[in-house]
C-alpha cells in the first residue's frame, strides 16, 4: 500500500533541475501550470508538452517516478477524458450507440482537457520530486514574506505545511505495516465487491488515525521541549541564494510563454 503513497516523496540525483534555487521551482511551476489552462489548439499542446518533457529529461528523473505520483488522480483525467468525449456534441457525427454521440468535437475536447491537466500535473509532480520538502516550504515562506506584514500568519501556515509534506511517507509506511499485519489476521484488502472493500477500509483507517495522532502528540512534545516559538526572528539552517542557472531558468520560461502567447 505504501508503494501507492508517493505524494512528497524527494527523488535525489544530481541535475539541473534540482540545483535550482526552490523559489524559481516554485514560480516556473506555478506559472506553467496557469498558463496550461490557457492553452486551447494542438500548437499549444505540443508547447506545452515538450516544455514539461524537457524539463523532466533534465531533473533526470524516471518517468516512472513520475508517473507514479499520478496515480491518485488517474481517475479523475479518466472522468474528464469521458465527459468531453460524450457529452460534447459539435462538430461531425463519428458514432452513435443509443444515446450517446461521439463527434469530432467531443473527441477534440476530450484530448485538449485532459492533456492540459495532464500537463499541469506532470509538473507539479516535478516540483515535489525535486524539491526537498523543507526547501519547498521555506521558498513558498519567502514568497509569501510581504503577507506576513498585513498580518497573515505565514511562518505558522508554512510549519503546517512542511509537517504535512513530511509526514505523507511515514503514514505511508504505517498504512503498509497495518495492511500487512491486517492480511497476516486474514483480511481480504483487495479484491471483491465495492462494499466490501469499504468494509475492509475500517480495519486500516481506526489504527492508522491513531498512529497519525501519536505522530503528533510526540512531535508537539519535542517542539515544546526544544522551546520552539516560530514566527517573527526564526532563523533558517539553509540561505536561499539566485544563481546564473536561476536566470537561464527564468529566460528559458519567459521564451516558452512568449512562444505560447504568440500561438
Amino acid at each position: 500500500m505504501s508503494q501507492r503513497v508517493s505524494i512528497g516523496r524527494y527523488y535525489s540525483v544530481a541535475s539541473p533541475i534540482h540545483a535550482l534555487d526552490p523559489r524559481t521551482k516554485i514560480v516556473v511551476a506555478t506559472a506553467f501550470m496557469v498558463s496550461c489552462l490557457a492553452v486551447t489548439d494542438a500548437m499549444g499542446l505540443m508547447l506545452a508538452g515538450t516544455f514539461v518533457l524537457a524539463a523532466i529529461a533534465l531533473a533526470r528523473v524516471p518517468i516512472d517516478s513520475v508517473i507514479a505520483q499520478l496515480r491518485p488522480v488517474t481517475f479523475f483525467l479518466v472522468v474528464t477524458s469521458l465527459f468531453n468525449l460524450f457529452f460534447v456534441r459539435t462538430g461531425n457525427e463519428l458514432l452513435a450507440v443509443g444515446a450517446l454521440r461521439i463527434t469530432t468535437g467531443g473527441v477534440e475536447a476530450a484530448i485538449l482537457y485532459t492533456l492540459r491537466f495532464l500537463f499541469l500535473l506532470l509538473m507539479g509532480s516535478l516540483l515535489m520530486l525535486t524539491t526537498q520538502p523543507m526547501a519547498l516550504t521555506d521558498a513558498a515562506e519567502r514568497l509569501l514574506t510581504p503577507l506576513a506584514r498585513l498580518g497573515v500568519p505565514v511562518s505558522e501556515g508554512m510549519l503546517v505545511l512542511s509537517i504535512a509534506l513530511r509526514f505523507v511517507p511515514t503514514l505511508g509506511e504505517d498504512a503498509r505495516a497495518i495492511a500487512n499485519a491486517q492480511i497476516a489476521r486474514g483480511a481480504k484488502l483487495e479484491g471483491g465487491r465495492f462494499r466490501d472493500r469499504i468494509s475492509a477500509f475500517i480495519p486500516l483507517a481506526v489504527p492508522l488515525f491513531s498512529a497519525a495522532v501519536r505522530h503528533a502528540d510526540r512531535l508537539a512534545c519535542a517542539m515544546e521541549a526544544r522551546c520552539y516559538t516560530g514566527g517573527t526572528g526564526r532563523t533558517h539552517y539553509r540561505e536561499l541564494r539566485f544563481h546564473r542557472r536561476d536566470a537561464i531558468a527564468a529566460v528559458a520560461f519567459v521564451l516558452y510563454l512568449v512562444a505560447l502567447i504568440a500561438l
